[in-house]
């Protein structure tokens, strides 16, 4: 059997005795075990962190970057191999799985232009003979606690951002799909990366309390369930650690009377049922305005569900494939019969789905509910599984108001030819991230990356310029050069005239 184990100082060999299982999801079979780590695992990772930080920070930013183009071109050349590992433990599809670390790789394209980023402020003259500047310098040692969904993407929005500032970062993966961020690792170290910057520690709740509780971890990095993701803000900021920690989601589409249905049809079958909606940041709740668009839409998409391809995640033909174990896969069907026993109408029922040959995988077919309403806890919670639910609004304002008053706020999409009614919606809606026809509205690298509400906790958000804020703290210095105070003894004095006066604070002169 396989052992995944730490990457600290270079080596694994970890000091605990629990171990965990790795399935691959197509079979329902172990493939692996992961170990789970101890206080004294992370113990010698910060130690390692400590000894190598220092002069990693003192490296100059080009050469950061330097690493971050070599670590670019080897994740690239081992694209096919990464996609392959993650598809194994996580069941998406090969596709997916290159979208995943292509997405990552997005944040390591902007990470290669960290000296621009980094350049600071300066004003001269702000007072007599006196002048003004700060810097950006990294926080020490950081850490990323990572989910199961997005096993290469948000390992690589945290590590390349914390890195190239010049921190020191210690990941935690999940311990359900852990092989692509030890190999990650493995990679950067490749590229040049010193030992002891970037290191992988495994583990659960232990180890995650830990990392909160470590006095020598300056920040943590959260992304995963909103019950979770509040209880790392508040215990990391207890500690005294800067906390950035990402929730859950529950995604709204709103269409509007006018929006072209057979593009909404499409973009819902790879948006709500992508991935076996394993993503914070699918889109599980469709909004139609009106009945007789509720109508046409409902019509359009139960032989759009019903064409949808379930496969293993070699699959080339496949839509979709497993979901991650076979408790999330019992998970997401009792979300189905919650959603039955509270009266919405079941169109087309995913559970029961057994693909031939793979009857043990952890398969959930796709599933379409009408008739959902507000009050119901399966619109209320992410059920995080292929499961669309139609909420139908008489009109516009409704449209607004319901992703508006749900506690969740990560993301939000409008089908429309309006113009008027797009700019309307994107400017008053209370979700952080909006889509204008686009169905996951997930923000290039370069700007960032963040929800509202129980989606998102800290001030924050990931990658882009408030990633690069997150990971580096502001010096600002204020400097004045008495007159001759560079002057050898003795020499002639023939510079500008001596101010002999007592210093006054800029604002007050």
């Amino acid at each position: 059997m396989r052992i995944i184990d730490h990457v600290i100082a270079g080596a694994g060999a970890g000091s605990g005795t629990r171990t965990g299982d790795v399935y691959d999801p197509n079979s329902g079979q172990v493939q692996a075990r992961v170990n789970l780590g101890t206080q004294a695992d992370l113990d010698r990772a910060v130690a390692a962190a400590q000894g190598a930080q220092p002069a990693w920070a003192a490296t100059n930013p080009q050469r950061r970057a330097r690493v971050m183009f070599r670590f670019k071109e080897l994740v690239e050349a081992n694209l096919d191999d990464l996609a392959r590992l993650l598809s194994s433990e996580h069941g998406k599809v090969i596709a997916d799985s290159k979208g995943d670390i292509q997405r990552g790789l997005e944040v390591i394209e902007f990470c290669c232009g960290i000296p621009h980023v980094l350049k600071g402020e300066y004003t001269q003259g702000a007072g007599p003979g006196i002048d003004v500047y700060s810097m950006r310098q990294p926080l020490g040692i950081g850490a990323g606690i990572t989910p199961f969904n997005f096993p290469a993407m948000i390992p690589l929005w945290m590590s390349g951002v914390a890195i190239a500032t010049g921190n020191a970062f210690i990941m935690k993966p999940s311990e359900r799909d852990p092989s692509v961020p030890v190999r990650l690792a493995e990679l950067f170290r490749e590229a040049g990366l010193p030992e002891g910057i970037l290191q992988v520690v495994h583990g659960d709740k232990e180890m995650v309390d830990a990392i909160l509780d470590h006095p020598a971890i300056s920040a943590v990095s959260f992304v995963g369930s909103s019950d979770i993701a509040h209880y790392v803000y508040r215990r990391g900021v207890a500690a005294g650690k800067r906390v950035q920690a990402m929730g859950g989601a529950k995604n709204h589409g709103i269409v509007m009377p006018d929006a072209d249905l057979d593009q909404v049809v499409a973009d819902l079958s790879g948006a709500a049922f992508g991935s076996a909606g394993e993503r914070c940041m699918a889109l599980p709740v469709v909004v139609p305005v009106g009945d007789k668009t509720a109508e046409a839409l409902r019509e359009k998409l139960i032989p759009a569900i019903a064409a949808l391809r379930v496969g293993v995640s070699t699959d080339a033909e496949a839509h979709y494939g497993p979901v991650v174990n076979a408790a999330h896969k019992q998970r997401v069907e009792n979300w189905i019969q919650t959603g039955v026993d509270e009266g919405a109408e079941l169109v087309v029922d995913g559970r029961g789905f057994a693909l031939q040959g793979h009857e043990e995988g952890f398969f959930v077919g796709p599933t379409l509910f009408d008739h959902v309403t507000t009050d119901m806890s399966a619109y209320k919670e992410e059920i995080f599984g292929p499961v669309l639910q139609i909420v139908r609004a008489p009109d516009f304002e409704t449209a607004v108001r319901l992703p508006s008053e749900h506690q969740y706020g990560n993301g939000v999409a409008i089908f429309t030819r309006n113009g008027h009614a797009a700019r309307e919606f994107a400017a008053r809606v209370n979700v952080g991230m909006v889509g204008i026809n686009v169905p996951i509205p997930v923000p290039v690298a370069y700007h960032s990356f963040g929800g509202w509400k129980r989606s998102g906790f800290g001030d924050t958000n990931q990658h882009g310029m408030e990633g690069v804020r997150f990971w580096t703290k502001v010096k600002t210095v204020t400097q004045r050069w008495p007159d001759g105070s560079v002057l050898p003894r003795g020499a002639e004095d023939g510079g500008p005239a001596r101010n002999t006066d007592a210093f006054v604070i800029p604002t007050m002169g």
